[in-house]
């Protein structure tokens, strides 16, 4: 039976060796991207970075036992690229949501799996198995974990906007100065809009450069901003990027 013939300890421990990289390095990549909230985070990334793993070590074990020939290679191809389509498929929009990426990224993985026991590299297979299982189960309660925490203002990358609600009549004046003070702050305005609000008040909504800012001082900018003459109110707020 060809995959008895092609059951090679050493070679399973250096795919062994090489599946633990990817899961490591890649769960380092998903961490820093969970932490921040972003839409592909700890084990999409890592499913990914395992997936192309075991691949790659698909593609040298099958040059090793010199079944890598044309046509195994293009088969190969054809997998992963379907296998994209297929993913794609899960992939799901609404608004600024986005589901289904991990669902992909699982397709991907188990498509690897099933390209490894194909080839008759059933050790292999299951070895990917496990990796693929782990990055679902293992790193579920860190992300879960992650998930449960506030974010964090100084670290995360948004979009940040000062608005303050002044007199119509002011609004030029305060519109000068506001740029201003937002760069004596090092929080320059990138974009500076203003429209009516109300009969006799107007609102100046300055969007900042700054993807990260620090809470405490964009506080302090907005009371100082509140104390002006003709100014009714200030504030500022963020939205994820």
């Amino acid at each position: 039976m060809q995959a008895i013939d092609n059951f090679d300890p050493q070679a399973l421990a250096n795919m062994a060796v090489s599946l633990v990289a990817a899961f490591v390095f890649g769960s380092m990549i998903g961490f820093e991207r969970q932490v921040r909230q972003r839409t592909a985070g700890l084990r999409t990334n890592t499913l990914v970075a395992v997936g192309a793993a075991i691949f790659v070590s698909l593609g040298d074990r099958l040059y090793q036992l010199h079944l890598g020939s044309q046509g195994t290679a293009q088969i190969v191809a054809y997998v992963v690229s379907g296998i994209g389509f297929l993913g794609a498929g899960a992939i799901m929009k609404e608004g600024a949501n986005v589901t289904g990426l991990n669902t992909a990224a699982t397709l991907w993985g188990s498509g690897a799996v099933g390209a490894c026991c194909g080839a008759g590299l059933i050790g292999e297979g299951l070895l990917a198995a496990l990796f693929v299982l782990a990055s679902n189960t293992l790193l579920r309660p860190i992300v879960n974990r992650i998930n449960r925490r506030p974010l964090n203002e100084a670290h995360a990358e948004a979009s940040y906007t000062v608005y303050v609600i002044c007199e119509k009549a002011l609004q030029a004046e305060i519109h000068e100065r506001l740029v201003e003070a937002l760069e004596a702050a090092a929080y320059p305005a990138r974009e500076v809009d203003q429209h009516p609000f109300g009969p006799a008040d107007a609102e100046i909504e300055a969007q900042l450069y700054a993807t990260a800012v620090n809470a405490e001082e964009l506080d302090a900018v907005t009371a100082q901003l509140e104390q002006w003459p003709g100014v009714r109110q200030a504030f500022w707020s963020s939205s994820a990027e």
